[in-house]
């Protein structure tokens, strides 16, 4: 049985394993990477961000084109060819994974393709027997598909994000069990590319996460596209007889039967945490099973540190990245200043899409702060007409005494890009005024901004 020493030892090689590695080996000489993972090259680019917004981009081109006549065009006939869309995604993924991998197997990392477990505080064996000591270590194994207590749910062959994304046919008609991002990006997926759908989410609204006012302009969306979608719901039962997924589901006071070929699993993910052995490294968990870790990163075991959706607080690629590297500059001694997580930026990839960046509605009232707030619906702005894109609004929020702009929400067209105007002008603490200095260009999708600054502008 062998023994090997490094400086640094990172257990997952996704986004933010890489970048803790990348960034640790511009002072340590012996940086090591643990990744048992079949295919290397994380969530993001083999079984999330990358692939899924691959398929949802051609299932919008499809949609386009199913509207032509709205345009005034005569397209006869569109439809998903799912073996070729397919197809166009592996060769996507297979360009970022291949370039990752790379990076990977280069000879400023040792990798072991293997799984680690701590087996004491400074110490982790590795599948085949091997034990691998270091001087700090980053944990960066990410999430799992978590199954919640739903009777019968358990026992059931249901699909999971990761089957939906490998689909090369059409199902005809799919259950969609959560309103999640992934769940609600990956229905309105199959609903255009030709699927009957019935999505059940337990929550008042779909996606959580962003404020009521965005979720139903997306849930009405939803609705106007066909999808059969019920919310406020208790699910009570989950069986499989012939072939058939049966949904026993209470909503609104009436129970209610759900029955199709397949059933989506999209209920939430959960750290990847169970089997490394955190209990022997002295790491702390919550009863989430995420670990708990300090400003910068740091567990309860001072050798070693986590990031990315073992640790939360947000399971983004970026957030993952931007923890990964501090993480590492606070472990080789260096300047090391935590995420600020006030500056948060976040897309749902629906259409419309919602981006939002900054402190919310609900955050500044939770905080107290005495705010000015404009919106501005894009139904009554020049580019979004034309574009047939009249969903959504913008919305932005100012700190009364100076103008400085706190946060900003964005559901429509191509928000995710637009949405990064304000992500500047939050990071920088730009003031409305700031802002009404740029050239607004029209007509563009972007102009519509500099209406709800005018209006915090008058207000000041």
């Amino acid at each position: 049985m062998s023994q090997t020493h490094f400086d640094y030892l990172v257990l997952g090689g996704g986004s933010g394993g890489y970048a803790a590695a990348r960034t640790a080996r511009e002072v340590y000489q012996h940086v090591a990477i643990v990744d048992g993972a079949e295919t290397l090259g994380g969530l993001c680019i083999l079984r999330g961000c990358m692939p899924s917004k691959t398929l949802i981009y051609s299932a919008e081109v499809l949609h386009l084109a199913q509207q032509g006549k709205a345009f005034g065009l005569k397209i006869p006939e569109a439809a998903a060819d799912m073996a070729a869309v397919h197809q166009r995604k592996l060769d996507i993924i297979q360009e970022f994974a291949d370039y990752r991998q790379e990076q990977l197997h280069s000879d400023r990392f040792t990798l072991f393709r293997s799984h680690a477990r701590f087996i004491d505080e400074q110490t982790v064996e590795l599948t085949d027997g091997t034990r691998l000591t270091a001087d700090h270590f980053m944990i960066a194994t990410g999430s799992v598909v978590s199954t919640p207590e739903i009777p019968g749910l358990k026992d059931v062959p249901y699909w999971t994000s990761d089957d939906l994304l490998d689909l090369d046919f059409l199902p005809e008609k799919v259950i969609v069990l959560g309103g999640g991002i992934v769940a609600s990006e990956l229905a309105q997926f199959l609903r255009r590319m030709g699927s009957e759908i019935i999505q059940i989410q337990r929550s008042p609204h779909i996606l959580k996460e962003i404020s009521p006012e965005a979720a139903r302009v997306i849930q009405q969306k939803f609705r106007d596209e066909g999808i059969e979608l019920y919310t406020g719901t208790q699910l009570e039962n989950v069986t499989h007889i012939d072939g058939q997924f049966i949904v026993t589901f209470r909503h609104e006071g009436i129970q209610r039967i759900a029955e199709a070929s397949y059933l989506v699993n999209a209920l939430g993910r959960q750290a990847a945490t169970a089997k490394l052995g955190l209990k022997a490294a002295n790491v702390t968990t919550g009863e989430d099973g995420k670990i708990i870790c300090s400003a910068l990163q740091q567990t309860s075991n001072p050798r070693i540190y986590a990031c990315g959706d073992v640790t939360g607080p947000h399971e983004i690629v970026h957030i993952a990245i931007m923890q990964g590297e501090l993480a590492a500059r606070h472990a080789t001694g260096r300047a090391a200043a935590p995420v600020n997580y006030d500056n948060l930026l976040s897309v749902v990839f629906t259409d419309p899409q919602v981006g939002s960046v900054g402190l919310s509605e609900a955050q500044l009232k939770a905080r107290g702060v005495d705010y000015l707030s404009a919106d501005y619906p894009f139904d009554d702005h020049g580019k979004s007409i034309l574009m047939e894109a009249k969903a959504g609004y913008v919305k932005v929020f100012a700190e009364r005494a100076t103008g400085v702009i706190l946060g900003a929400e964005c559901v429509s067209k191509d928000g995710g890009e637009l949405i990064h105007a304000m992500a500047v002008a939050v990071t920088l603490k730009a003031t409305v005024k700031d802002l009404l200095k740029v050239h607004w260009y029209h007509p563009t999708l972007s102009e519509i901004w500099s209406y709800p600054l005018e209006a915090i502008a008058d207000e000041l």
